[in-house]
């Protein structure tokens, strides 16, 4: 081809589609090989470790991980930083894995909680939708006449990096209750309505369909018959399943029963409604809604903005074949809240996050994609850069089995302890005669971590269950000094003393004037959380707390006799003495009572409650400087 032209350009030359699909494929196979081959050639532990796992098992995000993973670890052995005789290697990449299984198992339960109500309403559609196909009701006649197709709306938010995994959760749902017709389209595949009734057809009859080779072909190759890529074909393959499921399901009725009906539906889920031509989705849904009276079609549509996107994607003449239902996810934000309140706010799990890496992960998500699953991909790194870089991570584990780990230390791991910073400070502190059998004696120094760990772990308990009852007190506030959400308050406890701070200050005063009602509602929770805290150094908190609350109901019955007994004399003055100069005097004598008016048991009372909040978090940050030293 010539690129000969009297004026300057830039000329590309596009291969073609398959060409260039093989490319990519080419290219991704070729830097999983190269990864893991440089894994398998290198000495380390680490390597050692993987060598064993097979190629297929890493998907493309494990992969980046771990060529990260390799580079601190050729980075580390260039410079000299670590050798490969380290001691307790492999027992520290059994403690991060073990860790890390137990964090990926609770998340994934967080997740399944989260998204339940979610998929039982949408489960809860399709029977509905479904039922009324299968008894043939008045309703669905009436709607099968203007060829109204279900479609369910599901709004999940602008965390698109989230969707795939929530989309695999709803079909794994939806198969094991309602269906095992389920077809995920991305627009991506579909750029015209041959690819997406070709996807269609390829996902639901499970046949590969090479997209290239039929340029010029409006068919696809099944198992071994040519199937027209038509509605018509659909529906003529969906008759022939059915019937073959219900003559089986005739033969063993009395033997088993199907979790699926005799008619499942056809559920067809649009991914990225907002990334689908008009046309494409114009088309399919005129198409569908001719044969909706012989095929139960159900559309689900992912919509990542709101569901006014369908009224600009889609005419009225199109939309008004659809029998639109609004389904709301939970958002991205109540999500990650979730998962810093059963991951980090925790005695469960020993990793804990400092300040500054714990605010960049949540900046990413605020300021970059609002992604869970980032987020957790970010703490899952780490975990892993943790124990790979801190010799002494093989203590961050449990602590039954961190008491047993630190009695097998060798000497070499009780000179990194003594190295700790934290732990200087702690020698510091004590008498000379301590410090010197600390800096020489390794038994006794074992027995001094062994004490400390218990100490670390019941300051955990303690701090987190003080946190909690902070944020209590301070949510409410006006413009939330402290922060809304208990991740902004665990970031400013973690970043300096915030008990020094002027937000502290200030919300210590907003509390102050706090009403009756909402802080009898705010002790009663206190009370909760000091009682369900693993905590045993809460017993005269929650003593003190349920004190307080007698006395607010002592005064609310005070206060109704007070209220029979009041007097209206000043009132009464004020009516009897109409000459200028005693009304003066008395309005006077008014003004200096109010001015030195006394505090009210109530305001007292709240004074007490407010300083006593105030008293177990000062006591709490004592402890900081004793406990913190690993």
């Amino acid at each position: 081809m010539s690129t000969c032209s009297v004026s300057k350009g830039c000329f590309v030359f596009k291969p073609s589609p398959k060409k260039r699909r093989v490319t990519r494929r080419t290219v991704g196979n070729w830097w999983k090989d190269s990864v893991l081959i440089s894994v398998r050639q290198s000495s380390t532990w680490e390597a050692r470790c993987i060598q064993k796992m097979p190629r297929h098992c890493f998907t493309e995000k494990d992969l980046i991980l771990l060529f990260c993973f390799i580079k601190s670890i050729y980075r580390s052995n260039d410079f000299g930083e670590r050798k490969d005789d380290s001691e307790d290697t492999e027992l520290r990449f059994v403690a991060c894995q073990s860790l890390w299984n137990e964090i990926k198992s609770e998340t994934e339960q967080i997740q399944e909680d989260l998204n339940k109500q979610l998929f039982d309403n949408l489960v809860s559609f399709l029977r509905r939708s479904h039922s009324e196909f299968q008894e043939k009701t008045t309703e669905w006649t009436c709607r099968m006449k203007s060829r109204e197709i279900p479609t369910a709306a599901l709004v999940l938010g602008v965390n698109v990096t989230d969707h795939d995994l929530t989309f695999r959760s709803l079909s794994e749902v939806l198969q094991n209750n309602i269906t095992p017709y389920i077809a995920l389209l991305e627009a991506k595949d579909c750029p015209g309505i041959k690819n997406l009734m070709q996807k269609l057809l390829g996902q639901l009859m499970n046949c590969y369909i090479d997209v290239d080779s039929l340029e010029d072909e409006d068919c696809v190759q099944g198992s071994q018959n040519r199937i027209r890529c038509s509605m018509t074909s659909l529906i003529n393959w969906y008759e022939s399943v059915t019937k073959k499921t219900d003559s089986e399901t005739l033969r063993k009725k009395r033997t088993s029963s199907s979790r699926h009906w005799q008619s499942p539906p056809v559920v067809v889920i649009f991914k990225d409604m907002e990334s689908f031509t008009t046309k494409v989705l114009q088309d399919f849904i005129v198409i569908s809604s001719q044969h909706i009276h012989e095929l139960p079609l159900v559309l689900i549509f992912g919509i990542a903005t709101s569901p006014m996107i369908m009224h600009s994607l889609l005419p009225h003449s199109v939309s008004s074949l659809l029998c639109i239902e609004l389904f709301q996810s939970l958002s991205s934000k109540e999500h990650l809240s979730t998962i810093i309140d059963k991951l980090l706010l925790t005695t469960r799990f020993p990793f804990k996050l400092g300040e500054k890496v714990l605010q960049v992960l949540i900046n990413i998500f605020l300021y970059h994609d609002f992604s869970v699953q980032n987020f957790i991909k970010g703490f899952q790194l780490c975990i892993v850069e943790h124990f790979y870089s801190q010799p002494l991570s093989v203590l961050c584990c449990q602590l039954v089995d961190a008491k047993k780990r630190v009695n097998s230390l060798s000497h070499n791991q009780c000179e990194n302890v003594r190295r700790l910073p934290s732990f200087r400070r702690y020698v510091e502190r004590q008498v000379s005669e301590k410090q010197v059998a600390l800096l020489t004696t390794d038994s006794y120094l074992k027995e001094i971590i062994q004490k400390l760990l218990e100490d670390l772990h019941v300051y955990h308990e303690n701090y987190i269950s003080v946190l909690r009852c902070l944020h209590v007190f301070t949510s409410s506030l006006p413009k939330y000094p402290l922060g809304k959400q208990i991740r902004e308050l665990h970031c400013a406890c973690l970043e300096n003393q915030v008990w020094e701070t002027e937000e502290y200050e200030s919300s210590l005063q907003l509390a102050r004037m706090l009403n009756k009602s909402d802080l009898v509602t705010m002790l009663q929770q206190c009370v909760e959380i000091f009682v369900s805290s693993p905590g045993k150094e809460f017993d005269k908190t929650v003593e003190k707390l349920k004190e307080f609350l007698t006395q607010f109901q002592k005064l609310e019955v005070a206060e109704a006799f007070q209220e029979q007994d009041v007097s209206v004399s000043p009132q009464k003055e004020l009516q009897k003495k109409t000459d200028l100069y005693h009304l003066q005097k008395t309005l006077l004598e008014l003004k200096e009572s109010r001015r030195s008016k006394k505090l009210t048991k109530f305001e007292m009372l709240r004074f007490e409650v407010v300083d006593y909040i105030d008293s177990l978090v000062r006591d709490l940050s004592v402890l900081v400087g004793k406990h913190t030293f690993l």
